[in-house]
């Protein structure tokens, strides 16, 4: 961490001393006070050290109270904090700065849909995938495809996830959402395909996606790999919610 803030502070040295004219207005300084130290809070969130990445925002915004990339960082850590109602006022107040800043569009919508308001949240991604300059637009179309799947939306979740493959064919979350959109269409074949496919980018599958691969072992009438996924998720995972319905018989 040390030396990311040694190299970001010679980056903005540099930064400051040139400008056409050999000086740099007070406003150019201000964003790249900003700038820096929304990078320096969103590397501090990436390690779960959120404290420490407030503060860093504290002094992005109060340099420039209009910086677009400070608040959508703020609302990721306040939603990491499970502070939703602040959460939601950065993410907007992000996107009310800036309506083209695709980010912002696109975390505003994971975080809808991560608190139930999974129809609410696809409009966010379809937002975020209107600015022809988006350098992730596989991200957005995945997200749209997991959320309206969850708002029971399968056709629209289907072709979300399909545009996402054709940009990126390896995307893990876009193979798992195929693999889960296809078991809920009774394609317990095709459901397989993408899971094997999905379980080749990842080293171990958590309780839900073990669940997931129960019920289409379970449907392809495949007791031996049926049996050994749900020996995995009762042994890892004995108290989450999956391995109750196991134990259920669901």
């Amino acid at each position: 961490m040390r030396s990311l803030f040694v190299l970001l502070v010679v980056l903005s040295l540099a930064g400051c001393a040139s400008k056409g004219d050999g000086e740099q207005t007070s406003s150019q300084r201000a964003r790249g006070i900003a700038t820096i130290h929304t990078e320096l809070s969103a590397a501090y969130y990436g390690r779960a050290q959120y404290a420490i990445a407030l503060q860093e925002l504290g002094v992005a915004l109060q340099a420039d109270p209009s910086y677009a990339p400070g608040y959508n960082v703020r609302g990721l850590i306040r939603m990491a904090l499970h502070e939703d109602e602040q959460a939601e006022v950065d993410f907007k107040r992000s996107i009310k700065l800036d309506p083209n800043y695709s980010d912002a569009h696109n975390n505003f919508g994971w975080f809808l849909c991560q608190r139930g308001r999974a129809k609410e949240s696809v409009p966010q991604f379809l937002e975020a995938l209107k600015n022809p300059l988006y350098a992730t637009p596989e991200v957005a179309y995945a997200n749209a495809g997991l959320c309206a799947l969850k708002a029971g939306e399968l056709a629209a979740a289907e072709s979300y996830l399909q545009r996402a493959l054709i940009l990126r064919s390896d995307m893990p979350e876009a193979l798992y959402g195929f693999a889960d959109v296809s078991f809920a269409k009774a394609d317990y074949a095709l459901a397989k395909a993408y899971l094997l496919r999905f379980q080749q980018s990842t080293q171990d599958l958590d309780a839900e996606q073990l669940w997931l691969a129960v019920r289409i072992e379970r449907k392809m009438r495949d007791q031996n790999s049926e049996a050994s996924y749900a020996m995995q998720l009762s042994k890892r995972f004995p108290d989450s919610r999956e391995a109750q319905l196991l134990q259920m018989g669901e």
